[in-house]
């Protein structure tokens, strides 16, 4: 008769893994892949799925869009918006008016932490709204019209 390991419990020992390795990098904002993690720990994609439950659970991880998980630290406040009314929010902050240049999809891809198609779907959104206008290949986008808190709302 041969010996198999149990992944009964198995992975509670990966969860507890990851959280040692978010609180040894306090500058750690994703959790690694799910395939990153079914390698380094040579379990199946099930195992995995359910370590990342644990931390879901516990609230030290979230879910986003695109198969990853972002790192949840206590106390530390996550905007949860829809990204185009945080994109909106940058005319106000950056005190940009009518007329002048918006941010490249790019710019905003990196400052947001989204792909770049992400982001031409909330700009688009922005487009359809008035707040945004131009854009496209090679087309500077640039402010219609600064939002107002009720607009923003």
């Amino acid at each position: 008769m041969s010996q198999q390991v149990s992944p009964r419990g198995t992975f509670l020992k990966i969860a507890d893994a990851l959280k040692a390795r978010m609180e040894a990098d306090p500058d750690m904002a994703e959790l690694p892949s799910l395939a990153e993690v079914m390698r380094d720990h040579a379990v199946s994609r099930g195992v995995a799925l359910r370590a990342f439950g644990v931390l879901r659970q516990e609230g030290a991880a979230e879910p986003v869009p695109g198969g990853r998980w972002r790192v949840v630290r206590s106390g530390a406040r996550v905007d949860r918006r829809p990204l185009d009314q945080r994109i909106a929010d940058i005319i106000t902050t950056d005190g940009l008016e009518a007329g002048e240049a918006f941010l490249s999809a790019s710019a905003l891809a990196s400052r947001f932490g989204v792909s770049r198609p992400t982001v031409t779907k909330a700009l688009e959104k922005l487009e359809t709204a008035g707040v945004l206008a131009g854009g496209g290949q090679g087309r500077v986008r640039t402010v219609r019209a600064v939002p107002t808190r009720e607009e923003r709302s």
